[in-house]
């Protein structure tokens, strides 16, 4: 049996959804959660969980490990290498890289680059600056971090006398604008996209940082025109950068009115809601899942044909839980979690958490985006009730 390894900041979709293609399974991740280990052969630490943060020793050495097996085809990398382009350089000189090379992630991450690329192409954005706006205008302005990952970076801007969240050279301004954060999850070959659905995305307030990524709900249905809009920014964004394999792209949606933010040249966390996905391509001699059609478009520039997915009448999603208070997972409290209706990224037992770590994540399917974001918060709300007990 062929051999992938997966790398992120959580690997777990990406191990689950490698080992139902038929891998054997080395999964590269800060957490290594009970199902991520129950999808591979081999797990590896990448960092310590709470710094969100890979470890780029830790990563060579996991790689240079399983280069030396001879039965490994490559890695994948996920979430956490928006801004550490070294790594898939450093790494793809060890072990195969399969996703996006270093020199496309690095001007797809790079806000200067991309708003000009948008701007060259005529696709709508919302304002963006360099340097900070004025004190009098300063209540309108975010301040984001194209390196980060998961709305962690996102803060409001207070003032020319406000301190930097960073000092990373990816920083820059955003004027809020008004629509319902959304995204496409697609497949890229290099030229063009197979698209999988669009999501509507959730975020919550967390302190100071107001718009950190909670989950997504899809596939929702877009106004005819502004899914023919996508449908064409996408394509013209995955020609310009030859993007290939998963990613997705995000925007926000006012009525039928489009506006661009970001694309994510990697397998996206909505990837989860497309797992029942079956499609067939030029080089496949089967139907076969995401990852293996993620594989095929990154090394034989083979773009993929959905030959099945979900039931039209239903949609799926899925919500990260944090931790509202310090826990201790003692076994009794891992065994209730692993228990728990559609739990999934479950911790093993011994971790600890502090506020706002990661706890788990829940799914749920039902018939409209309203009625299963109803089911998650009502999970999410009795899960963390039941840990109180």
């Amino acid at each position: 049996m062929t051999m992938l390894a997966v790398a992120a900041l959580s690997a777990r979709v990406m191990s689950e959804s490698a080992a139902r293609d038929g891998y054997q399974v080395a999964a590269l991740d800060l957490f290594g959660d009970t199902d991520t280990r129950a999808a591979c052969s081999r797990w590896s630490p990448l960092g310590e969980p709470g710094s969100l943060r890979i470890d780029a020793d830790r990563l060579m050495s996991a790689l240079a490990s399983l280069a030396q097996r001879g039965d490994v085809i490559g890695w994948c990398p996920g979430a956490g290498f928006e801004g550490r382009a070294e790594l898939l350089e450093q790494g793809a000189a060890i072990l195969p890289l399969i996703g996006n090379d270093a020199v496309t992630v690095r001007r797809v991450r790079d806000p200067k680059i991309f708003f000009e690329c948008l701007d060259r192409l005529g696709v709508p954005r919302p304002e963006v600056r360099a340097v900070p706006p004025g004190d009098g205008d300063a209540s309108s302005w975010l301040i984001k971090d194209f390196q980060g990952t998961g709305g962690w970076h996102i803060r409001r801007w207070t003032g020319r006398n406000a301190l930097l969240p960073s000092c990373s050279s990816a920083l820059y301004f955003q004027r809020e604008a008004t629509g319902r954060p959304m995204s496409v999850t697609f497949i890229a070959n290099g030229v063009d996209a197979c698209v999988l659905g669009f999501n509507q995305l959730q975020t919550r307030r967390f302190g100071a940082k107001p718009h950190v990524y909670c989950g997504a709900v899809g596939p929702v249905h877009l106004p005819a025109a502004a899914a023919q809009q996508i449908h064409r920014i996408l394509r013209a964004l995955v020609a310009e950068w030859a993007l290939r394999g998963l990613g997705s792209l995000d925007f926000l949606l006012d009525g039928d009115t489009v506006s661009v933010l970001e694309i994510n040249p990697r397998p996206p966390a909505s990837m989860a809601l497309y797992e029942a996905c079956r499609f067939g391509g030029a080089q496949a001699r089967s139907s076969h899942g995401l990852m293996e059609a993620h594989v095929q478009a990154c090394l034989h520039h083979d773009l993929p044909v959905m030959l099945s997915c979900h039931d039209e009448a239903s949609v799926g999603g899925v919500e990260i839980v944090y931790a509202c208070r310090p826990l201790h997972l003692d076994s009794a409290m891992s065994n209730h979690l692993s228990r728990w209706p559609g739990a999934h990224d479950l911790p093993v037992a011994g971790t600890r958490l502090t506020p706002g770590d990661p706890l788990c994540s829940i799914a749920a399917v039902d018939t409209t985006v309203d009625a299963v974001r109803a089911r998650l918060i009502e999970s999410r709300k009795a899960l963390l009730n039941s840990l109180e007990r």
